[in-house]
């Protein structure tokens, strides 16, 4: 028997949507529903959605429903795109639902994950639970659904973010973001990037360098900089991947002492606050000095050397404001900061360099920092 049959009610809430909602037992659940994990494959390509176990909040949860008197009122809302059928309609919206678990379970757990599990340790009973079914017409409309339904909820950001570039649909401010968050995962996976496997996201939880700080620098430049028009070019996501991958190969080839080896802790260089403000100097030396190679962003950061405190020392950023170095939060108004200083900088190594002749010979020689290490 690979055929579960439940009556169920229809709620009519969308001329493209199927809403259900029925009752089953736990062990019923099990075999129509999965719980499947947010994860790349080795090349990156992006699979599941639901955040890692929280261990003691079910262990909680466990405990409470092994007590005679629990009671578990909240659905546990499942996704279907095949292998669901909706038998025997009735005007009122009573219906019979059949799913169809000949290969697998063809249901996906959209929210309530953390109950789901809980359910299948309790030993001493079958819990039965509402369920909420909805049946979406593609693997996209699944996450959407997840997107939305759980963006109501202090969802993980970076999951979230992670999860915009196979959704589409999406309000314009979560559309900038889808973009800058595609970048950033290419950043973090492309064995081109200078920045890969440096990037922290839900799939990545040993990079170092905060997903959403390279976002924002994305944002930035499409929404004022050099890459608001590079976006719209046929290629723009290749253009903008090979620029920011550039810049920052430069800057671990200028800053390699304060880049290797470090984590935020340790060096503002990788720390939110450091990506960020380098990310206005990369649109001073891309609009001043049409810089788009790592050559060419090396000579315009080479004027920082002496002028930086991102593992020991002092800020300068003026004479009634000297910082120490470790200081620096990532709060607008130190990004800020650091970021003049920087810009404040680079600006005048340009204006010399503009009025003295071009030494070709002083071309920097390619760095070791293709891939992370």
């Amino acid at each position: 028997m690979t055929a579960l049959n439940f009556p169920a009610i229809r709620a009519r809430q969308s001329e493209t949507h199927t809403v259900l909602s029925f009752a089953a037992l736990a062990s019923e659940l099990q075999k129509f529903a999965l719980i499947e994990r947010v994860a790349r494959d080795a090349e990156g390509a992006l699979s599941g959605f639901q955040r890692p176990q929280i261990a003691g909040h079910i262990r909680e949860i466990r405990d409470y429903l092994e007590k005679p008197e629990a009671i578990l009122p909240n659905p546990i809302v499942v996704a279907f795109t095949n292998s669901v059928k909706v038998k025997d309609e009735r005007p009122d919206g009573r219906c019979t639902v059949e799913i169809d678990t000949a290969y697998g379970a063809p249901g996906l757990v959209v929210d309530g994950q953390q109950r789901l599990t809980a359910l299948g340790q309790v030993e001493e009973k079958d819990f039965q639970v509402f369920v909420s079914a909805i049946i979406c017409r593609d693997d996209e409309e699944l996450r959407r659904q997840f997107v939305l339904i759980n963006n109501t909820r202090p969802l993980p950001k970076s999951l979230i973010y992670e999860l915009l570039p196979t959704v589409a649909g999406l309000p314009r401010r979560l559309g900038d973001r889808s973009v800058a968050a595609e970048i950033a995962a290419r950043l973090n996976y492309d064995e081109s990037s200078s920045l890969k496997g440096k990037i922290y996201q839900h799939t990545n939880p040993t990079g170092i360098i905060r997903d959403t700080a390279i976002q924002r620098v994305i944002i930035n430049s499409m929404s004022d900089g050099v890459m608001r028009e590079m976006i719209r070019e046929p290629d723009g996501n290749d253009l903008s991947f090979r620029l920011i991958s550039e810049f920052y190969r430069a800057v671990q080839f200028v800053f390699r002492s304060e880049w290797e080896e470090h984590t935020p802790k340790t060096s503002r260089l990788v720390h939110g606050a450091g990506i960020m403000a380098l990310g206005y100097v990369m649109e001073v030396l891309a609009l001043l000095d049409g810089a788009r190679t790592w050559q060419e962003f090396s000579r315009g950061l080479a004027c920082l050397v002496d002028g930086t405190a991102w593992t020991s020392g002092e800020w300068n950023f003026a004479d009634s404001d000297r910082r120490h170095w470790k200081s620096i939060q990532n709060v607008n108004r130190d990004i800020v900061t650091l970021a003049q200083y920087l810009i404040g900088i680079v600006r005048a190594d340009v204006k010399r360099r503009r009025s003295t002749p071009t030494d070709a010979s002083a071309d920097p020689k390619p760095p070791k920092v293709a891939s992370a290490t």
